[in-house]
């Protein structure tokens, strides 16, 4: 590796520590009330018995817990994806894979009476998978295979009908609708401690299912046929990723929603600053994306106080431009 290249690499990587490390200060000090730096830290080393100590120990905390979780889990969700698919637009909204969750839980709210994460997990990653493989088994019919051009039109059209599905059911079963209406906008509020308990270890399984791919995906990078010949088994890395990145959307969906945008921007932020390798690309997004949410979570919270602005519709704000230029990028490209 080029001297030059290690140091940006190194140089990038403590900037996103510190950058994680601002992010997770402004979670616990900032919003409809404003706490000190001193008094954050004097409630976590300390536990204190001030109000402002009680907010950041039970309300900041386990919100600023669950958006590392959640941002990480999207953010490399989104990094396998493209690069499974090859497709530099991949993630979980595009691809169909968050609308699937969303479909499973709103039929397990209306029609299975579940009302807890530990009973939304299991439907949101069952959902997930099915619309997974639904995608790929659209794409895959024809000629070329599943291209990355059909994979996002064939995840474009089950989002479509996963979506009518969603609307459907919440049209005729009013009594969902106010639990899912809370749920489908994608927030880090109203999450307690007992989420993070239920979701990280599906996250650890789905990481490292991800990062046990990353030669294979610069190998894919280059081509099905330059994979094959150097050594690479191209149908387990696609299983082995897809399967992590199923499990990571469907934890982080489960916990906070289907949070837009973080999945497809952050994989474009994370090459830009540490080059194509997916050694180095993983654990960058791994920092990047809870800092993305995180930022966007307390600026939802500062906009128009004392309301908030859920987390999710703040992604979506930062991500529609950040999509648009990225479109007209590759539209120049070609």
């Amino acid at each position: 590796m080029p001297a030059a290249l290690r140091s940006r690499r190194v140089l990038a990587t403590s900037a996103a520590v510190v950058a994680l490390l601002v992010a997770v200060l402004l979670s616990l000090a900032v919003g409809a009330r404003a706490i000190a730096p001193g008094t954050v830290f004097d409630a976590l080393l300390h536990g204190g018995t001030s109000a402002d100590a009680e907010v950041v120990r039970q309300l900041r905390v386990p919100r600023t817990l669950i958006g590392l979780m959640v941002g990480a889990a999207l953010a490399l969700a989104g990094t396998a994806l493209q690069g499974i698919t090859r497709n530099p637009i991949a993630d979980p909204g595009i691809l169909g894979i968050s609308q699937g969750s969303s479909v499973a839980v709103v039929l397990a709210i209306a029609f299975f009476g579940v009302h807890t994460l530990s009973g939304y997990v299991w439907f949101a990653f069952a959902g997930a998978a099915l619309a997974a493989v639904a995608v790929h088994a659209v794409a895959s019919g024809g000629r070329g295979g599943a291209t990355p051009v059909k994979l996002a039109l064939g995840g474009a059209a089950i989002n479509a009908l996963l979506l009518s599905v969603t609307t459907g059911v919440l049209t005729t079963k009013a009594s969902a609708l106010d639990e899912f209406r809370f749920w489908q906008i994608g927030s880090l509020d109203g999450r307690g401690t007992e989420v993070v308990a239920q979701i990280w270890p599906f996250l650890l399984v789905g990481a490292a299912l991800v990062f046990s791919v990353a030669r294979g995906l610069d190998a894919l990078a280059l081509g099905e046929d330059v994979a094959k010949g150097l050594g690479q088994r191209v149908a387990t890395v696609r299983i082995v990723g897809g399967a992590g990145a199923t499990v990571l959307t469907g934890a982080a969906v489960a916990a906070a929603g289907p949070v837009a945008f973080v999945g497809l921007a952050v994989p474009h932020i994370a090459r830009a600053l540490v080059g194509s390798d997916h050694r180095w690309v993983l654990p960058m997004a791994a920092l990047i994306g809870p800092v993305m949410l995180l930022v966007a979570d307390v600026a939802g919270r500062i906009v128009f106080p004392p309301g908030e602005i859920p987390a999710g519709v703040t992604t979506a704000l930062i991500g529609v431009p950040f999509l648009v230029t990225l479109v007209r990028r590759k539209a120049v490209a070609a």
